[in-house]
């Protein structure tokens, strides 16, 4: 087989020779393409060896470990938005005057949505030795409602009320994983307790139940409840007391590696990151 240099070099030798410029770009993607295959290998190894310090790292504190708990996200992990969030907002909202398009309503929501919002409690997070604000207490409707009216640009109640409701039905949701209630009733059965930890107000339970999937879970850990949200560890390990084990005999899975990965991780818990270390509940079982 050619040794990849002298491949290049040959074909960048007759790219110059050819008197067609089409050769140059064929020559220009070639090279670029090495380039980043490379660099993907170089990532991919990096991410293998950490996984794998972490794994020796956990290892040498725990000894050989079963785990006796599985703990769940629920939004991005266990269940996604069913339609795009600006497009049920400029929907819902089109009966009662809002005119923002789509992209307008993202807009104006993420901006919303990063600052912190004047009646959401502050906490002090002493692992991380920053100041945090809770965003969803209790049923989270003031925050809601802040947000709602601002992205839109209405602020007529029925329309936040039929919106807020929405959110708490299962057009709103699907699961991310049809396998999702075959495995869990696997683990449950070979005795893993299972637990939803959630960044979300007290809606969490109507839509696991609008859902058909809260009689999968052994207890639930909302934000709303706990009074801290990921990445704080407090609500981890309020999960892992509801569930009656030790934070170190529990894995937690979620899709947003600082929340889920570093706050479990914080907490004593193992943690993968959905998307990346596992992509399926039945890899996790």
């Amino acid at each position: 087989m050619m040794p990849l240099t002298k491949l290049l070099s040959r074909t960048v030798s007759s790219c110059f020779s050819s008197s067609n410029g089409r050769p140059f770009a064929m020559a220009a993607k070639a090279l670029q393409h090495c380039r980043y295959s490379s660099a993907a290998a170089q990532v991919a190894e990096s991410e293998t060896e950490a996984l794998k310090d972490y794994a020796d790292y956990r290892r040498s504190l725990y000894g050989h470990i079963t785990h006796k708990a599985l703990l769940v996200d629920a939004v991005g992990t266990l269940v996604l938005p069913s339609q795009p969030m600006a497009q049920i907002y400029r929907t819902i909202g089109e009966k009662y005057g809002v005119e923002y398009s789509e992209d307008e309503i993202l807009h104006r929501y993420r901006r919303a949505y990063s600052q912190p919002w004047g009646k959401s409690r502050l906490r002090l997070l002493p692992f991380y030795f920053s100041l945090h604000f809770i965003l969803y207490v209790n049923d989270g409707r003031p925050f809601w409602q802040y947000i709602v009216s601002y992205s839109t640009g209405c602020s007529d109640s029925q329309y936040f009320e039929e919106l807020y409701n929405y959110y708490m039905t299962d057009k709103a949701w699907h699961l991310c994983d049809p396998e999702a209630e075959k495995v869990f009733n696997a683990l449950r059965k070979s005795g893993v307790k299972l637990a939803v930890v959630s960044n979300f107000d007290t809606r969490l339970r109507p839509v696991l139940r609008a859902l058909n999937c809260e009689n999968w879970f052994d207890a639930v850990a909302v934000s709303a409840e706990v009074a801290a949200e990921k990445p704080n560890p407090t609500i981890f390990l309020k999960a892992c007391e509801l569930l009656g084990v030790n934070p170190e005999d529990a894995v937690h899975v979620g899709d947003d590696r600082r929340n889920d990965v570093w706050g479990a991780r914080d907490a004593g818990c193992d943690a993968w990151l959905w998307g990346s270390d596992v992509h399926s509940f039945k890899e996790v079982s």
